[in-house]
């Protein structure tokens, strides 16, 4: 029997009355699980006005009854990790192990947010002028809005929530709708850790639900994360509309692999890096540019780690890699392996035909190599288990290719040499960079976000430019005059 999914709004679950449901699909056996609501433009309404009236409340409690709630939604989304890491493997698909190292990364950002009194920590000048005292400080926007995507269910609402909630926020979270439950799991969380009902709200929906969202007059901010031509819809939209909006994008990461690389290292780290959660996540390794006389053994050390992978149900322990989100999606990845076949890539390891489950939405891992920039599985995300490589002549080609691309989200480089390492993080026009690091995802007291392409908007996503996000400044002139030396003076104010 599936289940039904609904919304979560003033503190418990409230199911739809739009008449609009998606089926919800567990990847690893192709069964339909569940429908999840699909709430209509007047269930958002209704939704934000409850988060409206419950932001005008909690920016009026103290940094310390917010930090308060915060460790103590930490402690519980620590303590309740592994059954959240369930959810995550059947409804997305990603073993189980992945999932919870989803939600550690999460939970960093729950962290730094707790130490919100110091994060919102003002600056005070006494005496900038004859008996006058400036200061500024930072004040919560009210209501603002998370869109989230299906392969990070825990991890990118974290990113997003924790930061606005201890900022004095009202957060309206719109999950994907293709692995919902995960988003009212952190709800029930948030409640029992003692927030107030209506501070967060989720709304499950479509682009309906979305376009509710970046129109309504009562949100003032909206987070995202999601493919290119998305994100710049979300952008354009909800600045039309007056809103401040950052929106994450799509990625064509690279991997620059020199000479000089350890052999082992760097083909662990790619391998790792392209193939986890069945390389659907925007920070994956999805090209190895390989300089020089380094590629005919870098592809032969890859190649020889993919049959040792175990493609299955990411609930089954010793699984390494599981099933893609749907059919649909499985299907347009392998496409990618078609068309790089055909316009004269060649196919190492070839992932339509491996030995996995025939229930499920499975792919076996890909390996392309002789892949050049012409070629549409280089020029599109592929957002799957398929890695290619570009072989190259020397770094200064293979760094050009890099800065050539549309996206610049994250990028890596694999060398001994520090004196080159320290040039290419100079010389890169990518916005994450990791040096013998694969994935260089940031850690919750810097901030995520790309370059080009991959960023709509101003300000990258949580850390210190998160906690810009969700508040704006206010600087405060004080004085205290005597009544006796009042006097009238229509000169512009100087500073004496």
């Amino acid at each position: 029997m599936s289940t039904r999914i609904s919304h979560w709004i003033e503190g418990r679950v409230v199911a739809g009355t739009s008449g609009r449901t998606a089926d919800v699909f567990n990847p690893a056996t192709g069964a339909v699980s569940g429908q999840v609501d699909l709430a209509s433009t007047a269930e958002v309404s209704a939704a934000v006005a409850t988060a409206v009236e419950a932001a005008k409340q909690w920016r009026s409690s103290s940094l310390s009854q917010r930090s308060g709630v915060v460790f103590a939604f930490r402690q519980l989304l620590h303590d309740r990790s592994d059954e959240l890491a369930r959810i995550i493997t059947a409804e997305h698909g990603k073993v189980h192990a992945d999932a919870l190292g989803e939600i550690a990364r999460g939970l960093e950002n729950v962290e730094f947010a707790a130490g919100v009194p110091q994060l919102l920590k003002g600056g005070f000048s006494e005496q900038a002028a004859t008996g006058v005292d400036v200061y500024n400080i930072r004040q919560p926007l009210g209501v603002v809005a998370g869109i989230t995507p299906f392969n990070f269910p825990a991890m990118v609402p974290l990113w997003m929530c924790a930061n606005a909630i201890a900022c004095g926020n009202a957060f309206v979270l719109k999950p994907s709708e293709k692995d919902p439950s995960a988003a009212l799991f952190l709800a029930q969380l948030w409640k029992e850790a003692g927030l107030p009902d209506g501070v967060f709200t989720v709304v499950h929906g479509d682009k309906e639900a979305v376009d509710a969202l970046l129109t309504h007059p009562d949100i003032a901010a909206v987070s995202f994360v999601g493919s290119t031509p998305i994100a710049q819809y979300i952008y354009e939209t909800g600045t039309a509309h007056g809103k401040r909006v950052q929106a994450l994008g799509g990625a064509k990461n690279h991997a620059l692999v020199l000479p000089d690389a350890d052999l082992d290292v760097a083909a662990d780290a790619i391998v790792s890096a392209a193939y986890g959660a069945a390389g659907e996540r925007c920070m994956a390794l999805s090209v190895a540019v390989a300089v020089g006389d380094i590629a005919d053994p870098l592809v032969e050390a890859i190649a020889v780690r993919l049959p040792k992978l175990v493609v299955g149900d990411g609930a089954e322990p010793g699984t390494d890699m599981g099933p893609l989100i749907t059919r649909e999606h499985r299907d347009k990845v392998a496409s990618y392996v078609d068309s790089g076949e055909a316009q004269g890539a060649s196919v190492v390891v070839d992932g339509r035909a491996a030995d996995v489950p025939t229930d499920g939405f499975f792919l076996g891992t890909t390996l392309l190599d002789h892949v050049t920039p012409d070629m549409t599985c280089y020029r599109d995300e592929i957002f799957g288990p398929v890695l290619g490589v570009v072989r190259v002549e020397t770094y200064e080609e293979g760094l050009e290719l890099i800065n050539s691309n549309q996206f610049a989200n994250g990028t890596a480089i694999f060398t001994r040499d520090g004196g080159a390492a320290r040039q290419f993080q100079f010389d890169v026009e990518v916005g994450m960079v990791g040096i013998n690091v694969p994935i260089p995802v940031p850690v919750a007291y810097y901030s995520f976000g790309g370059w080009k392409d991959s960023l709509f908007g101003d300000t990258h996503m949580y850390g210190p430019e998160g906690i810009n996000f969700y508040t704006r400044g206010k600087v405060v002139t004080s004085r205290w005059p005597d009544p006796a030396t009042s006097s009238v003076d229509l000169g512009f104010p100087r500073t004496r």
